[in-house]
């Protein structure tokens, strides 16, 4: 398979969280905080997990340029993992439960860790940022409302990790057609990515809505299925366009509120 890869920007980041940090930071749609949090958690599982699953095949790339990309996608992955952890150790020290969903979370990564075949754990990377990509299209449809009131010292740390995932779209799955290629086991990488997100993103939710008294308010329930209906809309179309032969998210059109975020932030960095 030939492939074009573009080579992400390792950028050197570093967001100021206070330490009397609202961890409800989304302003007047509080259980988009509750929501983004819970996703947070997951960084420290799922961010080294395809960080290594990508950087134990670079030997077997052929191609230098993505060979390139993908050592630059490892970086940035690992990135995310460490700017989330600040607003992770809050999180599990204040709420009460997310200590023991976050011990779920190793659990469920060091299994999947376990699996032999290297094609499952590509396949994994590569599905993971098809729903990772379509998330930043969906939040970057949708930042008006999520965004407006938000602290913008939590705010950027999520507008830049998405906007990184915009960048690196085509990486992970590059190397998997690299490396293995298999459809099937495509689509099972990014079904068991979706059902990681999704299964743990709910129950995140639900623990923070129950620790603020909001789980069975009726306006927090109504936003929670409004957000997750069109979310779908913007992930199942992606999803079944990423099996079709001769599909490559190249072919995707990038949202420019990410693009744009990220030109200004480099442009900002290098005066």
């Amino acid at each position: 398979m030939t492939t074009a890869t573009a080579i992400p920007q390792v950028r050197r980041v570093a967001f100021d969280l206070p330490d009397d940090l609202d961890l409800c930071w989304s302003g007047h749609v509080p259980e988009f905080a509750c929501a983004a949090n819970s996703v947070s958690l997951l960084m420290p599982h799922v961010e080294p997990y395809v960080a290594k699953s990508v950087r134990s095949v670079l030997d077997q790339l052929a191609d230098p340029a993505l060979r390139d990309g993908a050592e630059a996608y490892v970086r940035q992955e690992l990135a995310h993992h460490a700017q989330h952890h600040r607003l992770d150790a809050r999180l599990l020290a204040e709420v009460r439960g997310l200590a023991t969903l976050d011990r779920a979370m190793r659990a469920v990564f060091a299994r999947l860790a376990r699996r032999r075949r290297i094609g499952t754990h590509l396949a994994f990377a590569a599905g993971s940022e098809t729903v990772a990509y379509s998330a930043a299209r969906w939040a970057a449809a949708h930042r008006r409302e999520l965004l407006s009131g938000a602290d913008p010292r939590v705010a950027d740390i999520f507008v830049w990790h998405l906007a990184e995932e915009v960048e690196h779209k085509t990486v992970a799955y590059d190397v998997f057609h690299a490396v293995d290629g298999s459809r099937r086991r495509f689509l099972w990488g990014m079904v068991q990515a979706l059902l990681v997100l999704a299964i743990f993103t709910v129950l995140g939710t639900t623990v923070q809505l129950w620790h603020r008294r909001r789980l069975f308010h009726p306006v927090a329930i109504f936003r929670l299925v409004r957000w997750n209906i069109t979310f779908l809309f913007e992930l199942l179309p992606a999803m079944a366009v990423a099996l079709v032969p001769g599909h490559h998210p190249r072919d995707l059109v990038d949202p420019p509120f990410l693009v744009q975020w990220l030109r200004e932030h480099d442009a900002t960095a290098t005066r």
